[in-house]
This record gives C-alpha cells, structure tokens and sequence, in this order.
C-alpha cells in the first residue's frame, strides 16, 4: 500500500521469512530507488487492510479517492471532471488539500472500471499523476459548486458573489463538456498542457517565451478563484526561523508578497505568495518536512491577504511582519525569470551560485559554522570561463534537513569582498 505523501510504503509477505531476507539484505547493501536510498524496517501493522478489496471487481466503492502528485499545475473540479466523465457519469467532486492536494470522485457505480483506466496516468504530461484508491465514504456531499467542490446532479448548487444575492454568470455554462475518450494510461497524458499564464509581461519580447506554470484552459479560472493566495505555515522554529528565512524557503514554489508571524498563534505565520499556484506548490513541496527538528505544517488559508496588523518583535529582534513585493530575489516576477525555474522537492544536494571565485571551500564552510548550520560533506565547482567573476557549483550534506536548514539560513546571504558582494544558494 502506497502512503505517497510519507514517501513510505508497506509491502506484506507471504512468509515471515521473506520480510527478515528483505529487511536483513536493505541493511547490509544500500538500494536506491529514483536516485533515492529506500529503507527497510518492520511495520507495527500485521496485515495490510484496506476498506474493500481492490483486487476484486466486484467488490469496490463508488467513490473514489485520488491523489494528484507533482501537481504542477493547478486541480479544479473542471480539470477532474473533464479527466473523470469520460469513464462513467460523475456525480460529484470535492477536491480538498491538507496534505498535498487530494479529490474524490463519485460515480453512479462501483468505480472499479475508472479505477483501472486512470490508476497511474499523467493528467498533463510529466506532472499531475494520478494514484487512485477507493474512498472510506460511499456518497459525497456538496454544499456549493466552484473550484474546490461540484455536484453535477444539482446544477442549482452555483457559487454566489460575496455579500450579493445575485447568482454569478458563468461564461462557460454550468460545468465544462466531456472530454473525448482518445487514450488513457501511465504513458499517456489525459490532458493537453495548458497555454494561458497569468504572470506579467515586462517587454513585448517577453510573449514569445514559454512559461513553465500557466493557467488551463477551464472555465473556473475564467473569473475569481475559491482557494487563497495565502498559505498558513505552523510548527516554525521560534527562535531561529523568521520573516526574512521563510522568504528563502518558499521563494523556490514563487513570488512570496509578505510574509506575517501571527501573535495569538506561536510557531505560526502567513505568507502571501503571487497567486494560489505558489501556494499548491509550496503545500506539495514543504509540508511536513523538519527544519530546526521541527516539522512543518503548510496549508492554504483562509485569508486572501496579509495585513500588517500587530506587528511585534520576534526572539531574534527582527520584525514580524516584512513586505517582500519589490524585491529582486522574487524568481518569478517575468516570463522570462518563471520558465527557467525547476520546481523540485527538498534534497540533500544544493546547488550554489554568484560566488566570487576567490573563495574557498574552507572558508565556505566556516560560514556554515558561523550561521550554526551543518556543515557539507561533498564540494564541487563547475568548470567556468577564465574571465568569469562568478563561479557556481553542488554542495551536499549528511541529508535533505541539513540542506533545508543551510537553505533557509544562507539562502541570498551576501559575501562582502573588496568592491563587490554575492548572493548564494538554491535547491538542486
């Protein structure tokens, strides 16, 4: 059974004897999976169990639980119903995103047959991969239709403008047109990449480029977005995280805007990134990983900005609350700037450039040292031109929460030499 949030997975045996050859064999010889070691231990659960029996067709639930990884581009029930419909009449979607983002779909029937067909597809290509599993509940239910949550049997069920009586006009009509039923499976697509983006152009040359996280081509999108461009971030360090280290954290998923530490909730801020695509990525990415032993939260708030009210001092003396819109350290703020970044999970290999080529790694680890973060285990620097004033390269630490916390630290830190400073450090 799959657990792709934990990374973790549990495999059940026929024999005891097997699970000893398999934990005794992972401990005496590293196994690497994608580039990253697995560990093998005992499970405390005897047996694995699931609700139904998903081998047996006829045994199953209608309702479907899907998760979405690497989504890279955002999940709307437009999106799902348009992936979903073709296998068999949906009835209705909730899309919900606590840890990372999750839907289910409910069908008129049992969903074994959407189940086989769309277990492990991409809904665009590389990105947004489907694994599919059958729900606890056997019957959705839906209080409005938008973004995050639809039913199709009561088109009734439409979104209302805040504080009006009025019904909002859909440009679209009720819900989006069935999608043509032209291949499904994990080696093919189920949807087009989208073409719309939402990120400003600084100069006309700027429309010819490709941008690597746009906007698709469904109606929801058409008018105001339900979810926030405002993630709720719990379980900070309170002593040694800030306004200042939550930019450089986040500042790889998109434009972060402001960043507030709020007073009534300790070891809690919110951070307003440039739109609610950020704030999917950062969820994807960052929740639940350690940084100072302390395990993140991230979620989407309920607030749809930050506002600079009861500002105090934090632990360190600085300030909780800091403005970062015109900052030039945002990666995100041009076409241009957003199809260069790869969006990627935390790894123990960090990636350093704008150094000045004068220094050297002894005195890059004294900095470490000197910031109370560990210190790197692997250096290199990559072959550069004679006449080049910079020099980058890969640093790599005993595991990705010594990387994190290097990251979160000395991440934009400015080297002073003689006449002239650097900027360091970004996630490989």
């Amino acid at each position: 059974m799959m657990m792709p949030f934990k990374r973790q997975a549990l495999v059940e045996f026929e024999a005891m004897e097997s699970a000893d050859q398999c934990v005794t064999c992972g401990a005496i010889e590293a196994v690497y999976i994608a580039g990253q070691q697995a560990f093998f231990n005992y499970s405390t659960s005897k047996r694995i169990t699931r609700p139904t029996n998903a081998d047996d067709p006829s045994s199953g639930n209608k309702v479907l639980l899907l998760s979405i990884q690497n989504p890279l581009y955002p999940i709307t029930t437009d999106v799902l119903y348009t992936v979903c419909n073709p296998i068999g009449n949906v009835l209705r979607i909730v899309i919900f995103k606590r840890n990372g983002i999750q839907a289910m779909v409910e069908y008129p029937f049992w969903g074994q047959k959407a189940k086989s067909a769309l277990n492990g597809a991409d809904i665009y290509a590389g990105c947004c991969t489907l694994k599919i599993e059958y729900a606890r509940p056997t019957r959705l239910n839906v209080l409005r239709n938008d973004n995050d949550s639809w039913d199709y049997t009561k088109p009734f069920l439409v979104r209302r403008e805040r504080g009006k009586g009025r019904q909002r006009q859909a440009i679209l009509g009720e819900h989006p047109s069935s999608y043509s039923d032209n291949g499904y499976g994990s080696h093919c697509p189920l949807l087009p990449l989208p073409s719309n983006n939402r990120y400003k152009r600084n100069s006309p040359h700027d429309a010819q480029e490709v941008v690597a996280y746009p906007l698709p081509q469904t109606s929801s999108y058409m008018g105001h977005a339900s979810s926030s461009s405002v993630a709720m971030v719990s379980g900070l360090h309170p002593a040694k995280m800030n306004c200042t280290r939550i930019f450089n954290l986040f500042c790889l998923y998109g434009n972060i805007e402001k960043v507030k530490f709020m007073k009534s909730v300790p070891g809690t801020a919110l951070v307003e990134m440039g739109d609610e695509y950020a704030v999917d990525r950062s969820i994807t990415h960052l929740n639940s990983i350690k940084v100072f032993s302390k395990r993140l939260n991230v979620c989407v708030s309920k607030q749809h900005a930050v506002i600079p009210s009861q500002v105090f001092e934090l632990e360190d003396g600085s300030s909780s609350y800091k403005d970062f819109a015109m900052t030039r350290n945002n990666r995100f703020s041009s076409v241009g700037q957003a199809s260069k970044n790869i969006i990627q999970p935390p790894a123990a290999v960090l990636h350093f450039y704008n150094v000045p080529p004068c220094i050297t790694e002894d005195e890059l680890q004294r900095l470490c040292t000197e910031h109370d973060v560990p210190g790197f285990i692997k250096f290199k620097v990559f072959d550069a031109k004679p006449s080049s004033k910079t020099i980058s390269g890969l640093f790599e630490f005993d595991n990705k929460t010594h990387a994190v916390e290097v990251l979160t630290v000395l991440n934009h830190h400015q080297i002073r030499i003689p006449s002239k400073y650097c900027v360091l450090l970004r996630r490989e």
